[in-house]
């Protein structure tokens, strides 16, 4: 979560944080007004309670015919929460996180405004709409996750329930967001909308991870091998690639064993498998996904950092 920061204003690192607050709440808009709200989809958060709301609100108000705004109710859940998380959890939040929360609602709602027919979707196929909104909405919390704000809502609740329950925040989550979804279809009677409204979620929650990690095509390997010697000249002098030696015992001939751990690329994992089964056939290989590589050969931890 974020806490309070003391960046020195107009400096660089302050300038990149408010630009990358700026763009990824624009972008968590974008994604609400062209693709999520007009299908009615219910994404969790205080902006699903928002969606619902403005659809059940409907021809009540003479002066929002259309019902209450998307941005603005959402505004209305999210700035009480944020002064109860301070209040109940300490100043964690920043005022980032309320500048985050005011400028996504503006965004929302003027970009509703600007459009001739809010509630017409920009593309009739719901399914295109949840794979187009999930992206954007992912990519747009991660850049805001990346200024070291918070998107606000289900976050908080979730922080001031674990402080009580002390169970975990993921979790807690995931349960608040469910509860969100669900009262969804009881508003909306369609079993389609929690369905649809869930594989927003989860493309949600994947592209929050490479918006903030970045795509990485790099793999770690275990190497077992009695020509380790070998391998590690190829990797030192051909691919140019360090290493790490783990010192192991088979479990069942109780030897002593060489295990290489190393990081490369996609394409080097094929160089270096073929190398190996040339020269020791029976080596024993463990290829992994690497979320994120830092450290000396690739990103450094102060690069990733203060980036």
């Amino acid at each position: 979560m974020a806490f309070l920061t003391k960046d020195k204003i107009f400096s660089k690192k302050w300038i990149q944080d408010n630009l990358l607050l700026i763009a990824g709440s624009f972008t968590l808009a974008a994604a609400f007004v062209f693709f999520v709200t007009p299908h009615k989809i219910v994404p969790g958060g205080v902006y699903g309670i928002a969606i619902v709301v403005h659809y059940l609100t409907e021809g009540v108000f003479s002066f929002w015919p259309d019902g209450i705004p998307v941005g603005t109710f959402a505004l209305l859940i999210d700035i009480p929460l944020i002064i109860a998380g301070i209040k109940i959890l300490g100043p964690r939040f920043g005022i980032k996180t309320i500048t985050g929360s005011v400028l996504t609602a503006v965004f929302t709602d003027l970009l509703t405004m600007m459009r001739p027919d809010a509630n017409i979707p920009l593309v009739d196929d719901i399914l295109l709409s949840c794979l187009f909104g999930g992206v954007l909405m992912g990519f747009g919390l991660g850049l805001i996750f990346k200024s070291r704000a918070t998107s606000g809502g289900s976050d908080i609740i979730a922080m001031i329930i674990a402080k009580y329950t002390h169970l975990q925040i993921g979790r807690l989550m995931i349960y608040v967001d469910s509860v969100i979804v669900f009262f969804g279809l009881l508003a909306f009677r369609d079993w389609a909308i929690p369905l649809y409204s869930l594989i927003v979620i989860y493309i949600c929650g994947k592209l929050i991870d490479t918006a903030l990690e970045g795509a990485n095509y790099n793999k770690a390997l275990l190497i077992v091998s009695r020509k380790h010697a070998e391998i590690k000249e190829k990797l030192l002098v051909d691919l140019e690639r360090g290493g790490t030696y783990l010192n192991g015992e088979g479990m069942f001939t109780g030897e002593q064993k060489k295990i290489i751990y190393t990081v490369v690329s996609r394409r080097e994992v094929a160089i270096l498998q073929e190398f190996i089964s040339k020269i020791d056939p029976d080596a024993f290989i463990t290829v992994m996904d690497t979320k994120e590589i830092l450290g000396e050969g690739f990103q450094s931890l102060n690069q990733k950092v203060n980036n």
